[in-house]
């Protein structure tokens, strides 16, 4: 139930606080042009304010009483209930976020990492004020909130603000908290459904931790696979060898390579949409792993550093702009406990070369037990024992 409270919580602080109601709350956020939102992903839940130089002041204290204060009206909670159940429809409509959910129930069985953000829709139809009273108060802690900020702010004096407005927090309640280790499961999973026109796939392997020494490798690695959606067209000019491969040879309409991270584990491999014609599912798939084990073979020193060129430039352009800036230092705080200087994060990964690429495929990738998940239009998945046998295929 944790997973749903903090989703709906989220939503609520919104709907006013002990000192302001939420017409108040709205009209002092509108009168000063700034803008207030959060949102939730597996590990982390984020409140933001945008606002001129001038106002950091009424912002902080705003954020500060919307997290400290909140109202929760049983009304309130009433209508929030059928937005999130709402919210949760609109999701499935989405194949991508659908799939990568089950991704994530499949690979980490039993675990919360299994859960999706909303959570399940009985917790939603169940929560109750008392719930969410004691998620805040045990999760909303000193020693559980990073504030950062980007901009027009001194850091001086955002130090005072934070003094301020959340120096009156409860220290003395603090708790250790302490949640259960990700386990990560190869297994397969594939939701047929022939309405739909295409079929959708994803396969992973488990990956690593933000902290983990090999994540720049792996993300060279996973900038190497690349990304390409038919649309966009492009061909023999595209950078990824892969990614000219899947042009070639019509065997999906898009893909994109993903290295989800968390605090200790992470996905990496290949998302892909096909069609069901031309057995392009299996080829798409024999397509990624025969990639897999290029990479491990014989990828050359010029297309690694071609890769690393790409990389670097993907992360500066990410935090572009100030509101980009801030979630990279909250969010660093949070996995680093410091923000890691861009010289840092070059020579990192300006020091992958080939042979820690090698390293870290035949660690990651040979033999691994994959995660698969099909959906939508895929009869020509292959059998999970194929998937698997492949991981170990061609790497010798």
């Amino acid at each position: 139930a944790v997973v749903s409270t903090q989703s709906t919580g989220e939503h609520l602080v919104f709907k006013g606080t002990a000192n302001r109601s939420q017409h108040e709350l709205e009209i002092e956020v509108e009168n000063m042009g700034a803008h207030l939102n959060a949102y939730t992903s597996r590990e982390q839940t984020v409140y933001y304010a945008k606002c001129f130089a001038k106002d950091v002041d009424r912002s902080m204290d705003i954020l500060a009483d919307i997290l400290q204060n909140p109202r929760l009206d049983e009304g309130a909670i009433e209508r929030e209930r059928h937005v999130i159940l709402r919210e949760m429809q609109e999701v499935e409509t989405n194949l991508q976020e659908v799939i990568f959910d089950h991704l994530h129930a499949c690979a980490y069985q039993g675990t919360p990492l299994s859960y999706n953000i909303l959570g399940p829709t009985k917790n939603i139809k169940s929560i109750n004020r008392s719930d969410l009273l004691d998620y805040i108060g045990k999760h909303y802690q000193p020693s559980q909130i990073y504030l950062s900020a980007a901009g027009g702010v001194d850091h001086a004096e955002l130090v005072k603000l934070a003094e301020k407005h959340f120096g009156g927090m409860p220290a003395g309640q603090e708790t250790a908290l302490e949640f259960p280790p990700a386990r990560y499961s190869g297994s397969w999973m594939n939701h047929r459904d022939d309405a739909n026109e295409l079929a959708h796939v994803a396969v992973a392997v488990e990956g690593c931790s933000w902290n983990n020494p090999d994540y720049f490798a792996l993300m060279v690695a996973n900038t190497l696979v690349g990304n390409w959606n038919r649309a966009q067209g492009g061909g023999k000019t595209l950078p990824s060898q892969f990614a000219r491969k899947i042009h070639d040879m019509g065997a999906a309409q898009s893909y994109m390579a993903f290295n989800t991270c968390y605090k200790d584990t992470g996905l990496w491999g290949v998302y892909g949409v096909c069609e069901p014609a031309n057995d392009e599912l299996r080829r798409f798939i024999g397509a990624v792993q025969a990639e897999w084990r290029r990479i491990y073979r014989s990828a050359s020193p010029g297309e690694v550093q071609r890769a690393k060129n790409m990389l670097k430039t993907l992360m500066l352009a990410q935090c572009d702009g100030t509101t980009a800036v801030c979630e990279d230092i909250g969010r660093q705080m949070l996995t680093y406990s410091r923000r890691i200087p861009l010289a840092e994060i070059d020579a990192r990964i300006e020091a992958v070369t080939p042979e820690i690429m090698k390293k870290v495929m035949w660690e990651y990738v040979y033999d691994a037990e994959p995660v698969v998940v099909g959906l939508g239009c895929t009869e020509g998945l292959p059998d999970y024992s194929l998937i698997k046998f492949q991981q170990t295929s061609g790497f010798d």
